[in-house]
């Protein structure tokens, strides 16, 4: 290269150590912790000043492992190389990097003395100087060996760019990440050779590639089967013998797996030679998960108050990855909307696969019993339903349920205005029971574009949206002893001993809800997942029967987490004459959060939410109820830990507690 000399530096990664420590020889003084202050001379760089401290033993040991005068030398001998290397790891090969104890070098023969000299307990001054000298780039990028254009612009790495040798790295395992990708599964793409030029501050940085041929997949192997039906594996398997290698093909089918639920491991091993046919073979190391899992939950809001609940599963029931859920919880443990204790029972069996590949079938039985305010109920229900994933964002499904209930409320003759004399408003408000049978046929479309496979982890971008409608067929609704209203001239009417049916109704519910997340990282304001706006809207409306035709279960009510924080559940809407909930034919809430992180596992949130629900078909007829709150998080790796007060801005009649409490886990939306 003409006068120029060249010196081969090899790219070293960022955090390399020396071998050994130094040992030394001293006096008994020598073997006492000898405390010491540091300081570190800042570069002007956030990045390089943080990896220098999280580098620096001197820093990082200061506290927990006090060391003598002799081994704090040593200690600094060592961290001389140690931030060395990550100077160069950064581009800046001229740098000037010199540590000195109380003034000294570490390396001066007369700096044990006297360090040893020392008052008891006095603290040494410890200082690391820096000039960082100019900063290097790369002049020439070359590869030895035929690539295809794709894969060398894939490296993004060109001449001009800063010498970094994570970047310059990160360029390698993007090569042969891309070589893998385009069918050469045994290319081979050694550690980048750097030559440092001894004039300019440039590198010229050299690869050896090996592509090799392209190969097609040969056999697919399956170890670690237990229980599970290989077959089954086989047939589900996004991965045939026969089409050309491709490792994002491999990894999709890897993570597919995964997300059975059965298995705690799948690791995937290529062959390092191809077969008899000239492919290449692939075998799939399957660890099953234990068969059988526990898990318990609790929650608690002021409103409902408490539950407590232990959900006991088998993950692979038949061979097949069948998924069988027995669910048991007590509800309703205190709770300002609530009367009295219930119980939440519930078995779930999922068949994965069912006739076509992310269609599953799901068999539900339940049985509940709830004492609210608005009503009490105990039902038993029984369902089937269809289940399909058509893309990775969207999920169809059609069900048919069988429900049959016994509700007790107060009927229509609880109505505003009250009757006049006290005999009339003894009878009018009296609960009534009801009996039904619902038949409902629920269909739902589900988006979501969060990137998530677990609703309790923290989503931080995308969408989440569900449209559900479901016609219903009400059978009965027929009571006895209970006294009826009509309204005449805008005045209630009561007559007193009627049957209180209501006959049978044909009616359908619509719900949606839609929620999204915006990280304020791409305004460049914070760092990724740190600063975060939720906001969500849903909106429901049930068409084809009027309010006290409808089931009180299938009316709808805001207040509480789902709606309007603040307010306690079921108590936004239209109320009886005892300010009891009666609950509506549409609902509309909106809300919005801010959500910001401290440190590893603490976060807090401010929330504002607004909503509605009136007992007309025609929307934004009621009156708006408004709550707002802030929050604490306590991040884990299955969610988010949540502690929610809620405060509302209006009391309406029936006095409302001036907070509202919520815990649970995972984020409200």
């Amino acid at each position: 290269m003409n006068s120029q000399r060249r010196r081969r530096r090899p790219m070293r990664p960022g955090l390399q150590l020396l071998a050994a420590l130094v040992c030394c020889a001293g006096s008994a003084q020598a073997a006492d912790p000898q405390p010491y202050t540091l300081s570190i001379q800042g570069t002007g760089i956030k990045e390089l000043d943080s990896t220098l401290r999280a580098s620096a033993q001197l820093e990082s040991l200061r506290t927990s492992s006090p060391v003598g005068p002799f081994a704090l030398i040593g200690r600094a001998q060592q961290d001389l190389e140690r931030l060395a290397t990550v100077l160069d790891s950064f581009g800046f090969y001229r740098r000037s990097l010199k540590i000195t104890i109380n003034g000294q070098a570490f390396d001066d023969p007369g700096l044990p003395d006297l360090i040893a000299a020392l008052p008891k307990d006095h603290p040494a001054r410890v200082d690391i100087a820096i000039e960082l000298g100019p900063l290097y780039h790369l002049r020439r990028v070359t590869i030895d060996g035929e690539v295809s254009a794709s894969a060398r612009a894939a490296m993004k790495l060109d001449a001009g760019d800063p010498a970094i040798a994570a970047d310059v790295l990160a360029a390698r395992e993007r090569l042969l990440t891309t070589l893998q990708e385009e069918g050469h599964a045994l290319a081979k793409v050694d550690e980048p050779v750097a030559y440092e030029d001894q004039t300019d501050p440039v590198l010229d940085v050299a690869f050896k590639a090996d592509a090799g041929p392209i190969l097609d997949i040969g056999e697919i192997r399956f170890t670690g089967l237990k229980r599970m039906h290989e077959q089954f594996i086989r047939k589900r398997l996004l991965l045939r013998a026969g089409e050309q290698y491709r490792t994002s093909r491999i990894e999709a089918a890897r993570t597919d797996l995964l997300s059975l639920g059965v298995f705690s491991g799948v690791t995937v091993h290529t062959a390092t030679e191809v077969d008899a046919r000239g492919q290449l073979p692939v075998t799939f190391e399957l660890q099953e998960r234990p068969r059988h899992a526990v898990t318990v939950n609790a929650a608690y809001s002021s409103d409902l108050g408490g539950s407590f609940g232990t959900t006991w599963s088998d993950r692979n029931v038949f061979g097949n990855a069948e998924q069988l859920n027995v669910t048991a919880s007590a509800i309703n443990l205190g709770g300002n909307a609530t009367t009295g204790l219930g119980y939440d029972l519930a078995t779930q069996l999922i068949k994965p696969d069912f006739l076509r590949r992310d269609q599953s079938l799901q068999f539900t039985l339940a049985a509940l019993k709830q004492d609210l305010i608005a009503y009490e109920q105990t039902a038993a229900t029984g369902g089937v339903s269809l289940n399909r994933k058509i893309s990775p964002v969207w999920t169809v499904s059609v069900g048919v349920n069988l429900e049959q209930e016994h509700i007790l409320q107060e009927g229509e003759a609880c109505l505003p205005p009250a009757p006049s004399s006290a005999a009339a408003l003894a009878i009018a408000c009296e609960k009534v029971p009801r009996d039904y049978t619902l038949f409902l046929v629920p269909i739902s479309a589900k988006y979501d574009s969060t990137g998530l496979s677990n609703p309790l982890l923290d989503p931080l971008r995308g969408v989440r949206a569900t449209l559900t409608v479901t016609p219903t067929e009400s059978l009965g609704g027929r009571g006895a002893g209970s006294a009826t209203q009509s309204l005449s001239n805008g005045r209630a009417t009561v007559s007193p001993g009627a049957s209180g049916a209501t006959g049978n109704a044909t009616f359908v519910v619509i719900q949606a809800t839609a929620s999204t997340y915006f990280d304020l990282e791409k305004l460049g304001w914070t760092k990724p997942g740190r600063s975060v706006i939720a906001l969500r809207a849903l909106g429901g409306l049930a068409t084809g029967a009027g309010e006290f035709s409808l089931p009180p279960d299938q009316r709808f009510y805001g207040g509480g987490s789902l709606t309007v924080r603040g307010f306690p559940y079921q108590a936004v809407g239209p109320q009886f004459v005892d300010s009891n909930p009666i609950g509506g034919t549409a609902v509309e809430a909106v809300g919005g959060e801010f959500r910001q992180r401290f440190g590893e596992h603490f976060g807090t949130v401010v929330f504002l939410d607004a909503g509605e629900v009136t007992a007309t078909t025609r929307p934004f007829q009621g009156t708006l109820s408004v709550g707002f709150g802030t929050g604490l998080r306590y991040y884990t790796p299955i969610g988010p830990i949540r502690l929610d007060v809620g405060f509302p801005t209006s009391h309406p009649p029936g006095g409302i507690p001036f907070v509202e409490v919520y815990v649970g886990l995972g984020q409200v939306f």
